[in-house]
Parts: C-alpha cells; sequence; structure tokens
C-alpha cells in the first residue's frame, strides 16, 4: 500500500443488514432449520424485519413441505410468521399468499388456501395462475370435485386461464367422480390449451375410457347432420356436440402416417384443424385494425374494398420475400424467375387457379422499368396476379391481411416474428400460421414447396365421436409420435355401414382433390362418406388495380 494512503475501515453492518445477508444464504442454500434459528435470534434482538424478510422465510418454508422430516417444522413456523408480518401492520402481497396457500394444502386445508386467494382482493392483489394452483390440486386430490369447480370458475372471473396441469387434474377428479360431461369438457379444454399432452395427463384420459363409468355415456340416437355442420363450423377436427354412441371403449397406442393421415389402429384420417369461423373472422379484424393505426387509412380501406370483389384467390403471395431469396452475393438483385417459378408452381397445382402477388409499388416501378420484365407484368396484370401497394405502406400487412380474410395459403419464409406481428399475440396467429404458411426453397435453381401438415398435431374428435390425442414425447416429431387412438366398435361399425351406402350411391363419388388446398373450414374433407367439399366455379378474374397502368417505354 502507498504510503500516505489511508486505511480503508469496514463500515460496521446494522442488524438489519446482517440480518438480510445471513437469510439470503439460508435461502441460497435451502436451509430452513437455520432461517429459522435466525428469525428467532432477530424476533428476540427486536430487529426491525420488512416485507422481502417475511417472503424469503415464507417461501422457505412452503418449499419445505415436500420434505417429510421437516414438514411439521415449515408447518408450525410459517403460520406463526404470517401471523406476525400482518400483525406488525406489513401487507402481504401475491407471492406471500401463494407460499402461503401452499402451506395451507400440504397441511391438507384446500379452503383455507382458496379463502386466502378470495381475499386478495381486500389488497388490491391481482392473483395469478399459480396462487390458485395449491388449493385446486388440493380439491382434486381429495376428491372434492365441486370445490374444485369453484376454484375454476373463481379464475375465470378474474381472468386466470387454466393450463394443462389444472385441467388434467380437473379431468382425474371428474373422471374419479363419474361426471362424464366434465370430463367431455376438459378435452375439449386440454384441446384449446396446447398441442401434445403430457404422459401423465395421457394416463388420466387412457384410465376415464378405460373406466365404467365412461361406457354410459353418450347418445344413441344423435343428429350426424347437426354433428357434420359443427365440425365444419369449427375448422374441423372437433364437432363439441357431446359424446356420441355408448358402450366400451377400445384404447390403443398408434402412430400416424404422415402422407395418408391415417391412424395406423382404427385407419381413421386425421385432418389439418384451422381457426373457426368466429376466429378467423376475429383475427382478420384485428389484422385490419392494426394495418388502419400504421397505414394511410384510405389505401387499406381500398385494398379491403378490392379484396372484397377479389375473393377467389387460394394462395397469397410475398413478392419482396421470394423475389429476393438467397440474393446476397455481388450481382444479387431481385429474382423476378424466383417469383414466376412460384406463380407457376401455384397456378398448376390448383388446377389452373393464379394466385394473388403482393408487391410494394416503389419496388413494382423499379422492376418495370427493365424492358425484359415489362412483358411478365404486362401478363400478371391482365390475369389479376399483382397487387401493388401504394407508396409509403408496408406491405406485410397487406400480404397478411389478404391471406387471413381469404382464408387461404401464404408462400413466404418469413418467419413473422417482427414487432408488428408480435401486436397480434399468438393466441391465434402461431394455430393459423401452422395451417397456412407455404415455404420453399430453391436448391441449384429447382423450385420445392413445404405445404402445411396434412393433419394437425392437436386433439381430435371425429364425427364418429372418436378420439385422437398426441402425446409429447423427447422428439415432439411426427410420424414417430405415439397418439391415443379411442374408438367405439358399435359406433364405428355403424359408420362404416352408412359410408359403404354413400359411397355406392354416389357412384364412387370422391372429388379430385388438388395438391394446393387451403387447410380451411371450406376444404375439410368428411372421412365418414368420403366426399370433399371444395369451392365453388371461379368467378372471371379482373385485371390488376388501375394504379399499376405500364406508361409506354
Amino acid at each position: 500500500m502507498p504510503m500516505g494512503t489511508p486505511k480503508k475501515i469496514k463500515k460496521k453492518q446494522t442488524p438489519e443488514a446482517q440480518f438480510h445477508s445471513s437469510l439470503t444464504l439460508c435461502s441460497k442454500h435451502k436451509d430452513l432449520p437455520a432461517a429459522i434459528s435466525l428469525y428467532e435470534s432477530a424476533v428476540s434482538q427486536n430487529t426491525r424485519l420488512n416485507h422481502h424478510h417475511f417472503n424469503t422465510l415464507l417461501y422457505l418454508c412452503s418449499n419445505s413441505v415436500a420434505d417429510p422430516s421437516i414438514k411439521q417444522l415449515s408447518l408450525e413456523n410459517g403460520f406463526r410468521m404470517f401471523d406476525h408480518m400482518l400483525s406488525i401492520g406489513i401487507l402481504p402481497n401475491e407471492a406471500t399468499i401463494t407460499a402461503m396457500a401452499r402451506l395451507a394444502a400440504a397441511k391438507g386445508d384446500g379452503d383455507y388456501a382458496f379463502g386466502l386467494v378470495k381475499g386478495m382482493e381486500k389488497y388490491k392483489i391481482f392473483p395469478r395462475l399459480r396462487s390458485y394452483d395449491p388449493a385446486l390440486f388440493c380439491f382434486c386430490e381429495k376428491l372434492e370435485a365441486e370445490k374444485a369447480y369453484e376454484v375454476e370458475e373463481h379464475m375465470g372471473m378474474v381472468g386466470v386461464s387454466l393450463e394443462e396441469p389444472e385441467i388434467a387434474a380437473l379431468l382425474k377428479v371428474s373422471a374419479e367422480t363419474g361426471n362424464g360431461e366434465r370430463v367431455y369438457g376438459y378435452l375439449h379444454k386440454l384441446r384449446n390449451a396446447g398441442r401434445c399432452v403430457s404422459e401423465s395427463t395421457a394416463k388420466n384420459i387412457e384410465d376415464w375410457f378405460c373406466g365404467g363409468a365412461a361406457c354410459e355415456v353418450g347418445e344413441v340416437n344423435w343428429d350426424s347432420v347437426r354433428v357434420k355442420e359443427s365440425v365444419l363450423r369449427n375448422g374441423g377436427g372437433w364437432h363439441g356436440q357431446g359424446w356420441i354412441g355408448k358402450g366400451v371403449w377400445d384404447v390403443r397406442r398408434a402412430n400416424v402416417d404422415l402422407s395418408s393421415s391415417q391412424c395406423s389402429c382404427c385407419d381413421e384420417r386425421l385432418v389439418c384443424v384451422d381457426l373457426d369461423c368466429a376466429e378467423t373472422e376475429r383475427f382478420a379484424q384485428s389484422v385490419a385494425a392494426l394495418a388502419m393505426e400504421r397505414e394511410v387509412k384510405s389505401n387499406f380501406s381500398e385494398f379491403q374494398d378490392w379484396l372484397d370483389k377479389h375473393a377467389e384467390y387460394e394462395a397469397i403471395v410475398d413478392g419482396a420475400n421470394i423475389g429476393l431469396y438467397q440474393q446476397n452475393f455481388a450481382d444479387g438483385g431481385f429474382s423476378l424467375t424466383q417469383l414466376d417459378a412460384v406463380v407457376k408452381e401455384l397456378y398448376n397445382r390448383s388446377g389452373g387457379k393464379w394466385p394473388l402477388v403482393v408487391m410494394h409499388n416503389r419496388r413494382f416501378r423499379g422492376l418495370v422499368e427493365n424492358p425484359s420484365h415489362r412483358k411478365l407484368f404486362e401478363e400478371w396484370m391482365g390475369k389479376g396476379i399483382l397487387y401493388a401497394t401504394p407508396s409509403g405502406s408496408n406491405d406485410d400487412w397487406y400480404w397478411l391481411y389478404a391471406a387471413v380474410k381469404l382464408k387461404c395459403l401464404l408462400v413466404t419464409n418469413d418467419e413473422m416474428r417482427d414487432h408488428i406481428f408480435e401486436l397480434l399475440g399468438s393466441s391465434f396467429f402461431l394455430k393459423w400460421k401452422e395451417r397456412h404458411q407455404v415455404r420453399y426453397t430453391f436448391a441449384k435453381g429447382n423450385l420445392k414447396l413445404q405445404m402445411p401438415p396434412t393433419y394437425s398435431s392437436v386433439i381430435q374428435e371425429s364425427e364418429n365421436g372418436s378420439w385422437h390425442v398426441p402425446v409429447a414425447d423427447e422428439s415432439c416429431q411426427e410420424p414417430a409420435r405415439t397418439w391415443l387412438c379411442i374408438t367405439r366398435q358399435s359406433v364405428s361399425k355403424a359408420c362404416g355401414e352408412v359410408s359403404q351406402k354413400l359411397a355406392s350411391s354416389q357412384n364412387g363419388g370422391i372429388c379430385d382433390n388438388h395438391e394446393l388446398r387451403s387447410c380451411t373450414s371450406d376444404s375439410v374433407a368428411s372421412h365418414n362418406d368420403k366426399t370433399t367439399i371444395v369451392t365453388g366455379k371461379r368467378k372471371e378474374r379482373s385485371p390488376s388495380p388501375s394504379h399499376l397502368n405500364i406508361s409506354p417505354a
């Protein structure tokens, strides 16, 4: 140390600071006995404790109840510390209530745990999913189904959504108490909550269908027309009309063929599940509303009006994304050859229906100045293939809105992770992308389109009442994924006889299903009667908008 430099004197810690640092170490090492001893010492010395100190202590207590050797110590001290906290005027927050609810549930007192959550309102605290879990799981484990349903109802009132563990627990308690209608409802909530179910949830589902109560639920004489209409209205893959048929269920583990979408056990074909009609309309409205906020309103309204009059497209093409694909080299630019290849491939796959290419007006003007491009653009405009978005606009809004509104395919490699897409949220967007986005590659100049999957890896309920449930595994990849195949032989046999009669009366009656078909409610196949609903005859295509006129060279 240089001469003349005074030695630094270490500042003495206050009792509160010493307590804080020691408690932090106890929390880090999950040492509850040491934390309790520290707390006792602090109380005896009248050390001032704050909100953070109590929450740390309660967190340690609630996390220690899983250890049988210190469970009782955790419970006794946890409740004592909570009472002390309230007595000195420190108000709880969400973390405090959640820790105490866990302690109450560990003691088997679900009512106390639920009461704590319901009482959060007086402290102006908003509960979270984890706040409800202790009471909900406690009631489910004790088979107190009605109390569990009450917790679920309270969650709905404050806007807290169930996730798979909570739904699985409610399904299990409903199954074990013989409430078939509740089980049916929770199967659909699982379908909405995610894609694949965990192995433990799959076991709960198997146990229900293999039990005696499941054999008794259902209608013998169901309205097949109403069921079919519901499937179409819902976007395919489920009808929501209740259990179909009666009798023993056949529950097996199966795989699904990637190309044919066929189940290896029952031969039923799974479908590509889309947004239902209401979801699609809400999604289109949200895209339009955001676009209106960020675009010149009159420009986007003009596009909406134009699209209403030209609603026959089955594919929308992100022109810039394709034209600039792999062009990041010295002589790279906009590849009109690539874009033309995509347009022609879509035309051939659709049986002679041209797609709509959306491109920014600035790029269009730049390209059309090249005489070698002029003829192709004139051809596209004459066939109504091109829409150029106005100057100053973001063409992303235009091609996304068109694809959503027309319920058709969107050809782009854009992963749509930009901030503008984040504004849409994930509830509809991710589901819609999977069903409608077509990706592409050019390998040595050869185009390859990656179409949407032939079926969706989500819980599916068929028109004949059977169920297919995808089970999560390490790879989560088709076709190796395991599915629960759940069928009723009596119903399948009846539906099979109807299918044979329909097939013979229709002279085979299988419509030609072109490879290019969007996964929409208008193209959902009914695999019972082997028919496919297709769109009507295409209207005459109007030329591209007048603002795309090409001036003479």
